[in-house]
């Protein structure tokens, strides 16, 4: 039996509805649920999964619509709909509210940063209201076409703001932690990403190497793209060199588009502070080095012995930069084996970001365990505001009772909300290798099957 319910008028975040989703799905009888805004890509999503009924075809850009399949579906809209009754957790009743830009801006009339967490096919149209208001924006929606993403940014420059995104999942700024991001003390640093959790390894290991981070500007995967041609990373290295509490810039992307990597490099020859790249791959370039070049020390690079072993490694990991470092070192020692982004889209249609529920990455890893092929798994552990709360237990469990090695590495600091030595030593009590960094742990598996 399928059943399709529409919420007229009716918008809850999509985290929220996912997990609502996963505890219908989990009622005796249901084969499948899904509650999603009824934007075009969702009903695709749905008409895929073969959860999208005559009725849901009506479906609103602005409605929410309940989807189950089940022997009997009704218990499970029934749930679904006391689960959106549900009244908001305290805590967050005691944040104050807005159903408008303008209302908003009445409530934080100082305010000058927007983070925009829409469906994609509204984000650009909310980013533009917010350059228009004066507000340097930062876009944490995804599915926004390049050509919104050009106009965006060019529309900030011409207002002397940055546009961040889209598809910026991390920033840090004045101290402030957005988004995915951590707990990093405050220093002379400034950092201008192409990564986001490519920021977050970066300023946790300046962190942990003792120093601070003024501003941490993500720019958006796009930015130095030959249509984009770098123009937020360009407008942050304005900013930064503008900054007076910045000595030194750090730069973060994956192998940038030649013209638009001379370009930057161009600008950043100008600036009189000292300055690492870091466009991964290039030279040997990882984040680790980067973090080492920008302090002048190095990170504490002991790690244990471990047997070599015929086969190949396989890496799962949640951030994507961080599986393509990886991937860079595995392939550089001429090691066998690939890293999966499991924060890709592929994975993720429908589901909330392995940072945010790191049981998606639990049949991956039982399926490794299985594979005669595989000899060592390799895992990225991140830690920060926004992220799960314990992604260390959660690997921990899935890993019981594993007769492969496995090498992980915790991206996160001391003061995060779930304390780096914690997580370590969750991994250690269950046999897992921690590794300082992410390059650390790629050596480490490298050199276990080479």
């Amino acid at each position: 039996m399928l059943a399709n319910r529409i919420e007229r008028g009716r918008y809850l975040d999509s985290v929220a509805l996912m997990r609502i989703s996963r505890r219908i799905a989990a009622l005796a009888g249901v084969e499948a649920a899904a509650l999603m805004i009824g934007t075009p890509s969702n009903k695709g999503l749905l008409r895929e999964a073969d959860l999208l009924s005559a009725e849901g075809e009506h479906a609103q850009p602005d409605d929410l619509l309940i989807a189950v399949r089940a022997t009997d579906a009704q218990p499970a809209l029934d749930l679904a709909l006391r689960l959106l009754a549900e009244p908001a957790a305290p805590a967050a009743e005691r944040l104050r509210r807005a159903r408008s830009l303008d209302a908003a801006l009445r409530l934080e009339p100082q305010a000058n940063v927007a983070l925009i967490s829409v469906p994609g096919e509204f984000a650009a149209a909310e980013a533009r209201k917010a350059l228009e208001r004066g507000l340097n924006v930062m876009v944490f929606s995804d599915n926004v076409s390049i050509e919104d993403e050009v106009a965006l940014k060019r529309l900030a420059g011409e207002r002397g703001l940055l546009l961040m995104g889209p598809d910026c999942g991390t920033a840090l700024i004045g101290g402030a932690p957005l988004a995915f991001a951590n707990a990093v003390p405050r220093g002379d640093i400034g950092i201008v990403s192409a990564s986001g959790t490519g920021l977050q390894e970066v300023s946790s290991l300046i962190a942990r190497l003792g120093g601070g981070v003024s501003h941490g500007i993500g720019v958006g995967g796009r930015d130095l793209d030959e249509r984009v041609g770098a123009l937020a990373m360009l407008a942050g290295i304005e900013v930064l060199d503008a900054d007076p509490a910045t000595r030194t810039l750090v730069l973060i992307s994956k192998p940038p588009a030649p013209r638009v990597a001379q370009k930057v490099l161009e600008r950043l020859r100008r600036s009189a502070k000292r300055s690492v790249v870091c466009f991964l791959g290039e030279n040997g370039s990882t984040l680790t080095a980067a973090a080492e070049a920008a302090l002048g020390r190095r990170l504490d690079s002991s790690v244990p012995q471990l047997p070599k072993l015929r086969g190949a490694v396989r890496g799962l990991y949640c951030g994507g930069t961080l599986a393509a470092e990886a991937s860079l070192i595995l392939r550089a020692a001429g090691a066998q084996g690939e890293c999966v982004d499991l924060g890709d889209d592929r994975y993720t249609r429908g589901r909330p970001h392995p940072m945010i529920e790191p049981e998606l990455r639990n049949d991956h890893v039982a399926h490794a365990l299985a594979d005669p092929a595989i000899a060592v798994l390799l895992f990225d552990v991140v830690l920060g505001y926004g992220a799960h709360a314990d992604p260390a237990g959660v690997l921990a469990q899935a890993l019981q009772g594993a007769r492969k090695p496995a090498i992980a590495s915790v991206t996160g600091t001391e003061q995060d909300p779930q304390g780096w030595s914690r997580q370590v030593a969750t991994l250690r009590d269950a046999g897992v290798a921690v590794a300082p960094s992410n390059a650390h742990a790629a050596a480490l598996a490298a050199a276990m099957v080479t």
